[in-house]
């Protein structure tokens, strides 16, 4: 069954700045999947947003305004807040607009105001949830919309899921990537990885230690969003440990990823997913990481890398030294076989029909 969707953007900042974080990713992900079996998708989007040309047939439409404040950069209890100007409403304005002339709505926008007006419209929306629960208030109203349309809400792993009260079993469906983006590397005497946003909550401190108590070098990729975090890394570890590489483009992080002889994953909250971690399987690199949040559930230990308890740096040095054992053939197959871009979107497709014909009944 082909549908009509709109999909929402994130409102933290437009496609390809990198402020949206894996969302921006998964998103890329899904509107190319949803093409490749042959929906119509029209995305809206933050003004200077930039699509790679997989998903050149859908239509784009943007906004401008100003972008909200990620919720994991807030107080637990912090209230709803809209900035004047906020591109937020609009999104949903245009969507909702050309919505009515769809089949569906996919939010990708974790944020309260979607969520809280999808019982009092008619245009049907669908929220794929991006973060654990980190805000109560988001937690409130995530468990009051399950209660009232539990069909409209899906997430990428069960631990994100577990974060929320829901009314039913929740519906989870991973996440996605073009394979082809990825070229497999055999080698297996690169420094380390390690990739995110440049943040307090991604830990990376732990990955930094361990990498120059080791005598390592460590590649670093990521958006830096915290440029006192990072500076504050940087002088604890020994000169030269970390080698900045940026923001780059998934062709060419991959390409330097590939390169690594282990890719370590330190989260220091729920992530939701992980992406970075399928990519880096996706070239063949084992994963080091913590068993927490959504890491947890894509990394199979002996088999594609090593899950260590949360925030041991001991254990971390441990696995990272027993990563010869993983055969790196296992990493990309694993990646093909649980995430690829096609089965993705087609869970995402199900997702929505199956909304879709459980509120016909």
């Amino acid at each position: 069954m082909n549908l009509r969707l709109v999909v929402i953007s994130t409102p933290i900042g437009f496609i390809g700045s990198g402020r949206g974080g894996g969302v921006e990713l998964t998103l890329v992900s899904i509107i190319a999947g949803l093409l490749e079996l042959g929906n119509e998708v029209t995305l809206v989007t933050s003004e200077g947003s930039i699509l790679p040309s997989s998903c050149n047939r859908a239509q784009v439409i943007t906004v401008s305004g100003t972008d909200q404040e990620s919720w994991q950069h807030q107080d637990a209890n912090a209230p709803m807040r809209i900035p004047l100007n906020a591109i937020l409403p609009k999104l949903l304005d245009k969507a909702l607009n050309i919505g009515k002339d769809y089949d569906a709505i996919i939010n990708l926008s974790y944020d309260w105001l979607p969520l809280w007006v999808t019982p009092y419209v008619d245009t049907k929306i669908f929220h794929l949830i991006s973060m654990g629960g980190v805000s109560n208030i988001m937690i409130d109203i995530i468990n009051k919309l399950s209660k009232t349309n539990h069909n409209r809400l899906a997430f990428h792993t069960y631990s994100q899921a577990s974060d929320y009260k829901l009314a039913d079993k929740a519906i989870v469906l991973g996440n996605g990537f073009n394979m082809k983006n990825y070229n497999f590397q055999l080698g297996t005497k690169g420094p380390l990885g390690w990739a995110g946003r440049i943040s307090p909550e991604k830990g990376l401190e732990d990955a930094a230690e361990v990498a120059s108590s080791m005598g390592d070098k460590l590649l670093v990729w990521g958006f830096v969003e915290d440029k006192e975090y990072a500076s504050k890394i940087e002088a604890s570890v020994a000169p030269g440990t970390i080698q900045w590489r940026g923001f780059l483009s998934t062709k060419d992080f991959q390409k330097e990823l590939g390169s690594c002889r282990a890719f370590i994953n330190t989260p220091k909250w729920n992530e939701a997913f992980g992406n970075v971690v399928i990519e880096a399987m996706a070239c063949g690199v084992p994963v080091i990481a913590y068993n927490r949040g959504g890491p947890g559930e894509l990394v199979k230990p002996g088999f594609t890398g090593w899950l260590v308890p949360p925030d041991d740096i001991e254990k971390l040095k441990i696995a990272v030294s027993k990563v010869d054992q993983i055969d790196r053939t296992n990493c990309r197959e694993w990646a093909i076989k649980t995430s690829s871009q096609k089965e993705f979107a087609g869970r995402i497709l199900s997702w929505v029909v199956s909304g879709i014909a459980d509120e016909k009944i």
